[in-house]
């Protein structure tokens, strides 16, 4: 028998049935009303950043790194979110941003809408079965609904301006007024590495380089990498270049084990260190006779850099481990574990590999003319660090719009259009429903509303008569009706292109319904205490000078 054995009293409850320290929520008023609070007030957070005019939030996360930010995966992620229930919205949002990259907002903001709605359906004496059932079906019914609401089709991805107007909504929800000068330089990023395949494309081929200074509008793309960094060497522009990439150290080798050389004279000494400079000196020069113009390596030693400049070779250090990668996807190259002569096939080519100064800033531009380059650089301008850091969140989601459009590229009517159609239609199926989840079903469809709802607060406008304009221009027929942000009235969505990709919604829908009956079902929480000790180690934590990919 374990030492424990015999330690349990009767009588005690849960208290004497679990470990010392134990917390336990049980019951509809306890448990449900909790989860519930605690996903509502997550849902409150996110939801005033929704939509152009949505509000900024400053957090400042554990390492103390200041976000400035409207983005909703980013505010989800940084708040670091304890409460259990509230951590099920939290893997929706995450699942959300895995699946379609965009749409984050909408699952929190809906899924706490719908917990609103769930906690006065239990108020009225319905059992959380039934409104899980509800629920489950008229999540069932939006997806088959959202089906047939598509508006609009991009026949061609490849079509820049098609693609412009597809992808604008998506910037200006973030940014409102810069969806004009960043849609164009994502279109042509995202039309530049476009592989024959179309399920091919990888948000990866796509780099943000932000440089700090002048305005949002001296932002171009440059097809191939860009390295906010200057050359090691006097060489700063090479045409036609060669690439070699070496992910050791560039310098004298070293023997693996130790060993001990006597020397009697100083002759000796000099002849020494001349064999190692001319064992070096062979080496590149064999490189640099095979072709090679440009090396990229983590490290370069001073005998090396030498001999480098000798033969004319333009050096680039990139300590790095992803940006040694971006430059062998652009380049073509194959990088190489030792210092040995790269084959033809080996060795990348550029087009241009030059140092070009942008405001005080240098940097290194590898260009891809002649041939398609496989990567593509949008170099963003910002007067400050943080609206670059959100400006390159927002040319994130463009550019994942771009792919769900590889995959599905029908858009629905956006502007709050598509979920007032879907309340209707919602409405219209649960008056038909003979059981008691038609009560579910209907305030799924009000749950709906909460979109154009927010919409027209975050813009400043009377949200309830907004939504009943709305609710009357859908009643008479008008299916792409929806909020003109800028001026409070009803417009016709369709007429002003504002649209959200179908598969957007769809997975939008899908998550935050399931999370949603998930949490619902919970009846008891019970929580361990936690382990003393140090917390463990990140293990994403990566070396000192590696970047994310």
């Amino acid at each position: 028998m374990g030492p424990n054995a015999g330690s349990f009293l009767p009588n005690q409850g849960l208290s004497g049935l679990l470990k010392e320290g134990t917390k336990h929520i049980t019951g509809l008023d306890e448990a449900v009303a909790r989860n519930i609070d605690a996903c509502r007030q997550l849902s409150a957070i996110v939801r005033t950043s929704l939509g152009p005019n949505g509000m900024n939030k400053m957090i400042v996360n554990h390492l103390g790194k200041l976000f400035v930010t409207s983005d909703a995966a980013t505010i989800v992620r940084e708040l670091e979110v304890i409460h259990p229930a509230a951590k099920l919205i939290v893997m929706a949002s995450e699942a959300q941003e895995r699946e379609v990259g965009d749409g984050t907002g909408l699952v929190v903001a809906f899924a706490g809408e719908l917990l609103d709605h769930a906690e006065k359906l239990l108020r009225m004496g319905l059992h959380t079965a039934e409104i899980v059932q509800g629920y489950e079906r008229a999540g069932e019914e939006a997806l088959a609904i959202l089906e047939t609401l598509a508006v609009h089709k991009v026949p061609n991805v490849k079509d820049v301006e098609a693609v412009t107007t597809a992808i604008s909504p998506s910037i200006a929800s973030k940014h409102y007024g810069l969806e004009s000068v960043l849609a164009p330089l994502v279109a042509r990023a995202c039309i530049a590495v476009l592989p024959a395949s179309l399920n091919m494309f990888s948000v990866e081929n796509i780099r943000v380089a932000k440089v700090l200074g002048g305005s949002v509008s001296d932002s171009s793309v440059v097809s191939g990498a860009v390295f906010l960094r200057n050359v090691e060497g006097t060489i700063h522009k090479v045409s036609n270049a060669r690439v070699a990439i070496y992910t050791c150290d560039f310098e004298a080798s070293q023997s693996e084990t130790k060993g001990t050389v006597l020397l009697k004279s100083a002759k000796e000494f000099t002849n020494y260190n001349k064999s190692e400079e001319l064992m070096l000196e062979s080496k590149i020069k064999a490189i640099a006779e095979s072709g090679v113009t440009v090396i990229a390596a983590p490290k370069f030693g001073e005998v090396a850099m030498h001999f480098l400049e000798k033969y004319k070779i333009m050096v680039i250090r990139c300590q790095s481990k992803f940006d040694l990668r971006r430059v062998a996807r652009t380049t073509g190259a194959i990088a190489m574990a030792k210092m040995n002569t790269p084959t033809t096939d080996e060795q990348g080519r550029a087009d241009h590999v030059q140092v070009e100064e942008i405001g005080s800033t240098k940097c290194i531009v590898f260009r891809q003319e002649k041939e398609g380059s496989r990567i593509a650089t949008i170099l963003v301008r910002a007067s400050t660090q943080n609206l670059l850091d959100d400006i390159d969140r927002s040319i994130d989601d463009a550019v994942n719009v771009f792919k769900g459009m590889t995959r599905d590229s029908r858009f629905v009517a956006g502007a709050g259009a598509c979920e007032i159609e879907l309340s209707r239609k919602l409405h219209e199926f649960a008056e038909a429903r003979p059981g008691l989840d038609q009560y579910s079903i209907k305030k799924y469809a009000e749950s709906l509303e909460v979109i154009p709802r927010v919409l027209a607060e975050t813009s400043g406008f009377d949200a309830t008569n907004i939504i009943s304009s709305l609710v009357a221009a859908h009643a008479a027929g008008q299916s792409t009706a929806g909020l003109d942000v800028a001026e409070g009235v009803v417009t016709d969505s369709m007429k002003a292109q504002i649209f959200d990709l179908l598969i957007t919604k769809h997975w939008a829908l899908k998550l935050a319904t399931d999370a949603v009956c998930n949490i619902l079902r919970v009846d008891q929480i019970i929580m361990a205490k936690m382990a003393g000790g140090p917390k463990p180690r990140d293990m994403q934590a990566a070396d000192a000078m590696d970047e994310a990919p």
